[in-house]
């Protein structure tokens, strides 16, 4: 059995259950129990339309699950209207799954948890982790999530912004983590910025693919972190370099610019530099003031820390530093890296340790603490 397959059937299957009535709470309980059928019944017959087959099967699971309750009535005429069996629609659920994640009714932080839950196919503490919050918490706030939107008209898909900040997450959980989901975000934005014209979901597909670009390049035969600067850019994917760059430039030429607008532009320009010395830091200072401007985010201030000490100088960039709380996340990691282009070799290996220490991502953890080895062990170690 392909657990791959298994895995992208899922939202497509929990839309067409809501879509024919259920509720969102009870559909995807009646999905997961089909998902349990299929782990026993497939390994040694896998049925000619897996998706049919898991449509069929979590839909008799759901009502078998609600005639002992006041909606029986309802609930058996939905069920006489059940289509036949055979290959479902070429509709992409998915993506519409992500618009009902994202309903009116939701705050966007839970819409996206949701969402990721729910569409992206992450867990509890994955989703936790990109949040930055307990799991515990995490595991209510979809609870809450999942009452808001059972209850709720869904026939009154969210808003862009929200979905677009969904597809994003999920990339960067395929990107950097344990779950390969970029290339599904990047399908699925592909499709909405077909469907919707709109700059800031162009911007967004340029970002995707400015970054997937970079990817075979971004960790070392060994599996070890490979820093941007020091990356072969010969590795790097021209060709969707090139059209990341031509999708950026049409939204760009609107004048209607967005956060995944500035944020593709400062991936372009480190995409345009042939190697790191020829990198135009102070164009990406540029946009980094416009991308906080549009944000108000300390972490891109933090990142602009990096591109100022780049542009200005190490001193620079450690005042910018200064102005920012030391607990946000890799504050250590930049301040060392600072320290380092500074001279103070000390200091940085000290900060490098910290913000090992502080790492939540393995190979991010491994990088950080070579990084302080290199210091620790050199003639002024």
């Amino acid at each position: 059995m392909n657990d791959s397959l298994l895995r992208s059937l899922i939202p497509g299957v929990l839309a067409i259950l809501v879509r024919r009535g259920a509720d969102f709470a009870a559909a995807e309980d009646a999905v997961q129990e089909a998902l349990i059928e299929a782990l026993r019944a497939w390994p040694g017959d896998q049925p000619r339309d897996p998706k049919g087959w898991l449509v069929t099967v979590a839909w008799r699971r759901f009502i078998d699950a609600t005639r002992s309750e006041a909606a029986r009535r309802r609930r058996e005429d939905m069920a006489e209207q059940e289509p036949p069996a055979g290959p479902t629609s070429s509709v992409d659920d998915t993506l519409w799954l992500y618009f009902l994640c994202a309903c009116p009714s939701l705050t966007p932080a839970s819409a996206v948890a949701l969402t990721l839950r729910a569409v992206g196919g992450l867990t509890t503490r994955q989703i936790a982790d990109a949040y930055l919050v307990p799991e515990a918490t995490m595991a209510q706030r979809i609870s809450r999530a999942k009452r808001t939107v059972t209850g709720a008209r869904l026939d009154q898909p969210g808003d862009v912004a929200t979905v677009l900040r969904v597809l994003y997450l999920v990339f960067n959980e395929g990107y950097t983590g344990d779950v390969d989901l970029a290339t599904e975000a990047i399908r699925l934005t592909r499709q909405l910025s077909a469907a919707i014209d709109h700059p800031e979901v162009a911007g967004l597909l340029a970002l995707m693919l400015l970054h997937h670009a970079r990817r075979a390049a971004r960790t070392a035969a060994d599996g070890s972190l490979v820093p941007l600067a020091e990356q072969d850019r010969g590795r790097w994917d021209s060709r969707m370099i090139a059209e990341g760059v031509g999708i950026l430039q049409t939204a760009l030429s609107r004048d209607r610019l967005g956060e995944f607008q500035a944020q593709a532009a400062i991936a372009a320009l480190h995409a345009d530099a042939p190697v790191t010395e020829e990198t135009d830091w102070v164009q990406i200072v540029e946009w980094y003031d416009e991308l906080a401007r549009l944000t108000d985010s300390p972490v891109v201030l933090l990142n602009r820390a990096v591109a100022v000490g780049e542009a200005d100088g190490a001193r620079a960039g450690l005042a910018a530093l200064a102005a920012l709380d030391p607990g946000l996340p890799r504050y250590q990691a930049v301040a060392a890296y600072l320290h380092e282009r500074d001279g103070d070799r000390v200091t940085a290996a000290r900060l490098y340790a910290e913000a090992a220490y502080r790492a939540s991502n393995l190979s991010e953890r491994d990088h950080l603490t070579r990084q302080a080895a290199r210091l620790n062990s050199g003639p002024n170690g």
